[in-house]
């Protein structure tokens, strides 16, 4: 199959050589990542600015290499919409291996999660991956890679919801001590929101975010749980936001049987205001 291959910590980064590597040996792999670390890039596009796009030589066993000055998001989004050839669009969309863990409210930061949801945005399967350890040199990816390898096989059996991705997070140890695999919902990871307040050599005041993580959650069932229990978490994620439970208590609230009467126009409110003067 054709796979396209992103990531926020760069095309040199450890995590997506692994990954190529190990996808490459049955797979027509394409790559296109950002130039330098975009990290917690989020959601972002490129849009006040030339998004500038280079193809370098074929590496780690990719097909094709390219690099961009853009986001995560721009990468995947100006690669199935302007890069790749007809041919070559693939079958399925994966970002990472990231040099850290996207578990919980992560994913809301995450340049890698941000990649996979943009392949699923423009419709196609989508898979984010990540390596929830300390240390990142090449042989650290080695599971998780092989794991990739073996699991893009066995997702041809699953019909894959449209507006989804699967979350990924690897524990970082060898392959005799993972546990086994859980699939699970996104846990709570809790941060202090603190701000170093600094001045520059010029004698100008700047901030440096400095949040540390001071809970895990360990709620049966979560991505969180599943790491810490030394097991691949994979986690099914919607970007379909709305949140259906609650909007019957707005209508009723609001608007109950289709009559707004506690809001008028304002251009309503301003005819009555001439009315009276005349």
């Amino acid at each position: 199959m054709n796979i396209l291959i992103s990531n926020d910590d760069g095309l040199m980064a450890n995590g997506i050589r692994a990954l190529t590597e190990a996808l490459s040996c049955e797979h027509d792999v394409y790559v296109i990542a950002p130039d330098r670390e975009r990290s917690a890039a989020g959601h972002s596009l490129t849009l006040h600015t030339p998004l500038r796009v280079e193809e370098l030589d074929p590496k780690f066993g990719a097909k094709r290499n390219w690099v961009t000055t853009g986001t995560p998001g721009d990468c995947v989004k100006i690669g199935l919409s302007a890069i790749l050839e007809p041919h070559e669009m693939p079958d399925l969309v994966i970002s990472g291996i990231n040099h850290g863990p996207n578990l919980g409210a992560d994913i809301l930061y995450s340049g890698t999660v941000s990649c996979a949801l943009e392949g699923a945005m423009l419709g196609f399967p989508a898979i984010a991956t990540s390596l929830a350890g300390l240390h990142y040199e090449v042989e650290n990816f080695a599971f998780a890679a092989n794991f990739m390898a073996k699991f893009v096989n066995k997702i041809k059996e699953v019909n894959f919801p449209q507006k989804s991705i699967l979350n990924i997070n690897f524990p970082s140890l060898e392959a005799e001590d993972i546990a086994g695999i859980a699939i699970t919902k996104l846990g709570t990871r809790m941060f202090t929101s603190k701000y170093d307040k600094r001045i520059d050599p010029r004698g100008k005041t700047y901030y440096w975010l400095a949040g540390e993580l001071i809970e895990y959650d360990e709620n049966d069932g979560t991505d969180i749980n599943a790491v810490r229990q030394n097991k691949v978490s994979i986690t099914p994620i919607t970007f379909e936001m709305t949140h259906q439970s609650i909007m019957k208590d707005l209508e009723k609230a609001f608007c109950e049987e289709h009559t707004c009467d506690w809001f008028e126009p304002v251009e309503k409110e301003t005819k009555k205001r001439k009315n009276k003067k005349l």
